[in-house]
């Protein structure tokens, strides 16, 4: 059965809206942007709609101007409606980074509103991407329900998927072949019958790839801080730097899985993000080694097998060797 991922909800969001999403969650499976009965926009203009409305009648009218339609009279729905899902995705985006741009953000209002709009934009997203429940393709009905959206190990659709949508052009006998599960690169067995490499390197790493998922789709839907929730300070640090520098959304279903399967494959381990962190900070080997308890020539062995894709990160604050030395460095992070 296709899984459709939770709409991220940010801290301090207004709790009307929250709740809003929450019993949209409970109803949306059977719609979508496609579907001539169960519309996507008619489930806003019932759920959504009204609690955006007790909300704008909260604000002063000097932030109503960022709240899309708001300033014409529109509803959610009728922006939805009017430029369509990705459409109304780019509006709110562009209003929102305006808002920011010329208000002060630090105060509790300005929190809220900022924390509600990136519900929204990602309410938005999430609509723009759900795909219905059945299709049709070349004259056949193809049930969705019984279809994966993506492969099991990787972000790319799943063959079944892919003919579904039309992606793929086949023949009834053998679309009877298609996986509802992997992709072309991760099936099971080859077109020839032998087993697939690939799959078996997918398989045996599948716990490495479904905790850096997780991790990196709790950090994506939380640009401020850090909140992987891996447990250790460093190497929550560096996955909120990688989403940053890669721009990585919840709603980014298939971008958040093909960077989790390129770290498992590359073996990016815990272990190794902690050096990246603590190198970058502009520490020596050495003490590095100390900070994580190890010999020099371990975190000289480990850097020199990390890929320097994973060494790209954004501009990182400055700290003290004495402050990294100190342990302070090693704290837990805080669960979100």
């Amino acid at each position: 059965m296709t899984h459709f991922p939770a709409i991220p909800v940010w801290d301090g969001c207004d709790p009307g809206i929250a709740a809003a999403i929450r019993g949209l969650e409970e109803e949306w499976r059977p719609y979508s942007t496609l579907s001539r009965k169960k519309r996507m926009d008619r489930l806003i203009e019932q759920v959504i709609d009204p609690a955006i409305e007790a909300f704008a009648a909260t604000l002063p009218p000097k932030l109503l101007h960022f709240l899309p339609g708001a300033g014409a009279g529109l509803s959610f729905s009728d922006i939805c409606r009017l430029v369509g899902f990705n459409g109304a995705a780019r509006l709110q985006h562009q209003l929102l980074r305006r808002f920011i741009k010329v208000h002060n953000t630090e105060t509790a209002q300005a929190r809220r509103f900022v924390a509600t709009m990136e519900t929204l934009l990602e309410l938005t997203r999430g609509c723009a991407r759900k795909p219905p429940l059945t299709a049709h393709v070349e004259g056949k009905r193809v049930n969705k329900k019984r279809i994966q959206e993506f492969c099991r190990y990787c972000g790319s659709p799943t063959e079944m998927a892919a003919y579904a949508a039309g992606r793929v052009a086949g023949d009834a006998h053998k679309s009877l072949r298609y996986s509802s599960q992997y992709c072309s690169t991760h099936r099971p067995a080859l077109t020839d019958d032998k087993l697939n490499p690939e799959y078996q390197k997918a398989r045996r790493s599948a716990a490495q790839f479904d905790n850096e998922l997780e991790r990196l789709s709790r950090q994506a839907g939380n640009w401020r801080a850090p909140a992987a929730g891996s447990g250790d300070w460093l190497v929550d640090c560096y996955l909120h730097h990688y989403v940053l520098k890669h721009r990585l959304r919840y709603g980014d279903t298939s971008e958040l899985r093909d960077h989790a399967r390129r770290m498992t494959d590359a073996r990016l381990t815990d272990r190794k993000k902690q050096i990246v962190m603590l190198l970058r900070y502009g520490m020596s080997q050495s003490d590095a080694a100390s900070v994580l308890g190890v010999q020099r020539q371990a975190v000289s062995k480990a850097s020199a097998s990390i890929p320097s894709v994973f060494w790209q990160l954004p501009s990182l604050p400055e700290y003290s060797t004495e402050f990294l030395l100190s342990g302070v460095a090693r704290k837990p992070a805080a669960p979100r």
